[in-house]
């Protein structure tokens, strides 16, 4: 992927931005760097769609050494990663206009990102007052849980982070607020309260059941569909050993969003993502 998305966007975004900052009557500090916005968005995610396990490497073994021509303007490891934080924001509003289209069908699940190794809990300070305990299927974390809803072709349609201890059923409303049709997801999102909510919006929300209660009856296409939950799981699993929105290095809060969101973005742009091939929407 080129910077030539990035920058066709920023410069659409920007122009809007300052002219809703101006009618607030907000001041504006619009002084340019020596890296322009796209210019850093694009490293970022050309980070996560690369094989580096670390940023640094990254930037200092392949940007500054084969991609010179491409960004003549480059500063140092240093002051880049000091230039992050003023592209939340822009970052943040680039992946919401490549997020995918809803088809009608749906999965939804959370999955933890650990900020930091267990032994380490007791000296974080970056996360203090946000990051929480909790307990996943793989044992106890520190840090935040990252709720996704994806369509049956593996386009990410909607996205929420929440602290670990956060009950998962707490997003689903704002979450789905645009969604119609069927949402598939696991027995953690069971709730009366909750299904009730969603199919007064038009959204069918559909999960596995628990041991101790009674089967429903639901259609096979239903079934056949809840069996391929594992979709998402293997969404999940690509944001974080290929994408790499997960590590335990973060200094900020600010860069650690830019990170995650940057992973977003990076699979978004994937050319192939996981899907159900062989569905017959016509059941629907």
């Amino acid at each position: 992927m080129g910077s030539t998305l990035v920058d066709d966007f920023l410069k659409i975004f920007q122009s809007e931005l300052t002219k809703k900052l101006l009618q607030h009557g907000e001041k504006i500090r619009n002084r340019p760097s020596r890296m322009s916005r796209s210019e850093i968005i694009t490293v970022i995610i050309l980070f996560h769609r690369s094989n580096y396990r670390t940023f640094k490497h990254f930037y200092l073994n392949q940007v500054y050494k084969y991609l010179q021509q491409d960004f003549p303007t480059l500063v140092s490891y240093t002051q880049f990663v000091k230039l992050q934080k003023s592209i939340l924001i822009h970052i943040c509003a680039y992946l919401n206009s490549i997020k995918g289209k809803q088809t009608g069908i749906s999965f939804i699940d959370s999955t933890p990102i650990a900020v930091c190794h267990n032994k380490r809990i007791a000296r974080n300070k970056v996360f203090n007052g946000l990051a929480a305990r909790a307990k996943s299927t793989m044992g106890w974390y520190y840090g935040f849980k990252l709720h996704i809803i994806i369509n049956e072709v593996g386009e990410l349609l909607s996205f929420a982070l929440t602290s670990a201890n956060i009950d998962d059923r707490k997003v689903l409303s704002k979450l789905s607020k645009d969604l119609t049709g069927k949402l598939f997801g696991d027995r953690g999102y069971i709730s009366q309260k909750y299904f009730d909510l969603l199919f007064k919006q038009g959204l069918h929300l559909i999960t596995t059941i628990k041991k101790n209660m009674k089967n429903k009856f639901i259609p096979m296409m239903d079934k056949i569909l809840l069996r391929k939950r594992f979709i998402i799981e293997t969404v999940n699993d690509q944001l974080k050993n290929i994408s790499q929105i997960e590590h335990s290095r973060h200094r900020s809060i600010n860069n650690f969003m830019v990170n995650l969101i940057a992973g977003l973005v990076a699979y978004c742009h994937q050319s192939k993502k996981p899907a159900i091939k062989g569905l017959l929407k016509s059941q629907f």
